[in-house]
């Protein structure tokens, strides 16, 4: 698997899967209004745009095929920058690590710009994911603190084994 930031010629692939996704999760989606079914997919034209400039955003591929994507954005919190990440798509049949994979390089990148501090939501398919980067976690959200603050960060450390969240 190979994980890279995306171009412009992946947009076609990322919205065939986001679609694919969204019929797969509603199989009513396509009778959905149209204003609503463009609230549901995450790929529109300018947020593909505005997620491939922000430096957190990746595509997975195996050989040529597009196995999934991270859209992640860095913004403030106050007095400091974190990277938050929106989606996390991934094929169904994309094989095993690749939401770990994904998660990982946005990780990298936010700790290669001197953010310290990741967010997302704590889905089922991002738990291993979450394990992995020892997040914290505070109710459904999830927080990958990086550096020095990993080790004084607030909230629940994910554990391994029968403790485990």
């Amino acid at each position: 698997m190979r994980y890279r930031t995306f171009t412009e010629a992946d947009y076609p692939a990322m919205q065939a899967l986001d679609l694919r996704l969204q019929r797969h999760h509603d199989p009513a989606f396509d009778t959905l209004p149209e204003r609503e079914r463009d609230g549901r997919t995450h790929t529109s034209l300018p947020a593909l745009k505005f997620y491939e400039r922000s430096e957190h955003s990746f595509a997975a591929e195996q050989g040529d095929t597009l196995m999934g994507f991270i859209l992640a954005q860095s913004v403030w919190q106050g007095d400091r920058p974190l990277v938050l990440v929106r989606t996390v798509t991934v094929a169904p049949d994309a094989p095993d690590g690749t939401h770990e994979g994904l998660l990982h390089a946005a990780v990298k990148s936010a700790y290669d710009t001197a953010v310290y501090e990741l967010h997302f939501t704590l889905t089922p398919e991002l738990q291993a994911a979450a394990l992995a980067e020892s997040a914290v976690v505070t109710g459904q959200s999830a927080v990958c603190h990086l550096g020095t603050r990993a080790d004084t960060a607030p909230g629940t450390r994910l554990r391994t084994g029968p403790q485990g969240a």
